[in-house]
């Protein structure tokens, strides 16, 4: 056979593959440095599993000063939305990934975009044929069916090989009638592989793999001239000299395929990561997250709760390595980016969805944060999900900070929310507007001694100026002239003899000024109330 007379004859107009290696060269990089990809299909709203699989090589290409690609896989038409790459795209974005080439961003790599690599396919696999490794196939869908039902039948491996890959011995002439006659064809790898002989991988994440060989005539290119994941992945990862390639570990079984894909063309071969899927508990069973069923799966069920974007992210790193959580601890105040990651720290049996460790890791982000910074992210969440609130901030910009950074810039800041959505039912009744409508729960047969000491600390004790150790010492005294004990510790230790307890009276007033009995520090919500306003609070109790 003369393969390069095939070769002109499929593929007549397709540039040599030097054309392409000359227009892509090796990268300038520092030595060490990673390229690495995100390489979806553009079918709609990413969820926190493929949110999590681009946290990985993002991560791995930009601690090492290297770059991170998204590349669109859109071979498989049949589900791609028109809009797909954007929404890919701006749920990156949304989650401060450093996209450094993709094809809204462009580089000097691309297009980004399989289906606008067609030419490219074309000359990578004209060279295949041209060293004997690929061939035309023929096959029709019958005759293909009749072949599967026949190996069914005999208990034999399923596919195209051996003595049942009919098209890989055609001569040029009937490779020429064929062509004369219309008819379709799909290229097809000649595989060297023997499936009785092992086939040894080394994984970044699983270690070394043993696996039979492929002996598969697997698909390259289709009729319709786009390829398969498999051979479309080679190109491109060779041509943007991807040097870590990272996926699902449902590819395992595939490696030797891929592999042998590689060695045909003879290039040098990236590294390779299986990544197990994010998984949840669900019962007695662990199952992989499922958008269908999991409603915390989707970005938008975060989004619309407001979990900041940078704990989604730092819970992410505690799934990427099991040693990052200590490490945080002892460096709270640094950026995961300051951590070095590696692929041997990864789980070998998969990670579980936790909500309740995100919940914790985002009250800790968001405790530390500087008030200005709160508000600034509230700001951006409300203006989507809560514009009444959002107007009512801004109006009041410089308080709702002041809100906000009630025992806050302490050693041990309180950690009351986790979400922007929990932020309002924590401060609403700093805001008048909406404290208009508040109603008590307090029981009918205290509201007499509740009007009797307010009204007094209102007559005799409060003082806008006062100290907090002024002001406690005075809840102190009101409390000892109303027959409470001002002193927790004799409290405890003679109930009986007090009607009640400092703590009590405290509480009286901080239900009166807030209709919560848990709040953060009360004398400094009444310093940001203000006497106007308190007293105003204080009469709508009395007049109840």
């Amino acid at each position: 056979m003369d393969y390069k007379k095939l070769a002109n004859l499929l593929y007549p107009n397709a540039k040599d593959i030097e054309f392409y290696e000359k227009k892509y060269p090796e990268r300038n990089l520092d030595n060490g440095a990673e390229v690495c990809r995100f390489a979806p299909s553009p079918t709609g709203r990413i969820h926190m599993g493929n949110l999590f699989a681009s946290f990985i090589p993002e991560v791995f290409a930009h601690q090492s000063n290297g770059v991170f690609i998204l590349r669109i896989e859109d071979t498989d038409q049949v589900r791609i939305l028109d809009n797909g790459v954007e929404l890919i795209y701006n749920d990156l974005k949304t989650y401060n990934y450093q996209i450094d080439e993709s094809p809204l961003d462009g580089g000097e790599y691309g297009p980004y975009v399989q289906t606008q690599r067609k030419e490219i396919y074309e000359s990578y696999a004209k060279y295949l044929v041209s060293i004997g490794r690929a061939y035309p196939c023929f096959c029709s869908a019958e005759d293909l069916d009749e072949m599967r039902h026949h190996q069914e039948e005999r208990k034999e491996q399923i596919g195209y090989y051996g003595r049942y890959a009919k098209c890989r011995n055609l001569s040029l002439e009937d490779v020429e009638k064929h062509l004369k006659n219309g008819d379709k064809f799909v290229l097809r790898l000649k595989s060297m592989g023997d499936p009785d002989k092992k086939f040894i991988f080394k994984d970044l994440v699983k270690g070394t793999i043993e696996l039979p060989q492929n002996n598969l005539d697997g698909v390259l290119i289709k009729s319709d001239g786009i390829p398969p994941y498999a051979f479309a992945h080679v190109v491109d990862d060779h041509l943007m000299h991807t040097t870590i390639v990272t996926r699902d570990d449902s590819y395992i079984s595939s490696v030797p395929y891929h592999m042998e894909l590689w060695d045909a063309f003879g290039f040098k071969k990236p590294k390779f990561a299986h990544l197990l899927p994010i998984n949840k508990k669900d019962g007695d069973i662990i199952r992989k997250i499922s958008k269908r069923k999991d409603p915390e799966a989707a970005i938008s069920y975060h989004h619309e709760k407001g979990i900041p974007v940078e704990a989604v992210k730092l819970y992410f790193a505690t799934l990427l390595n099991s040693n990052f959580e200590g490490w945080l601890l002892q460096n709270p105040d640094k950026s995961y980016r300051d951590f070095k990651f590696t692929f041997d720290k990864m789980s070998k049996s998969g990670s579980l969805f936790d909500m309740e460790k995100l919940i914790s890791i985002s009250k800790n982000y968001l405790s530390k944060l500087k008030a200005s910074e709160v508000f600034d992210l509230l700001d951006a969440w409300s203006k989507e999900f809560d514009i009444d609130f959002n107007k009512l901030i801004n109006k009041y910009k410089e308080y709702t900070i002041n809100v906000l950074n009630i025992e806050r810039e302490q050693k041990k800041p309180r950690k009351d929310f986790a979400f922007y959505s929990e932020i309002k039912p924590q401060i609403w009744y700093m805001f008048d507007e909406l404290f208009e409508d508040a109603e008590y729960n307090f029981e009918v047969n205290q509201i007499d001694e509740i009007k009797n000491v307010i009204n007094l600390y209102s007559e005799k004790y409060y003082n806008e100026s006062d100290d907090k150790e002024t002001w406690f010492n005075k809840i102190k005294e009101l409390s000892e002239e109303l027959g409470y004990a001002s002193d927790m510790k004799a409290y405890k230790e003679n109930p009986d003899s007090y009607k009640g307890s400092v703590a009590d009276i405290s509480n009286i007033i901080r239900v009166a000024l807030t209709t919560k009995t848990t709040t953060p520090d009360l004398y400094e919500i009444m310093h940001l109330l203000g006497k106007d306003r308190i007293q105003k609070r204080f009469k709508k109790v009395i007049n109840m």
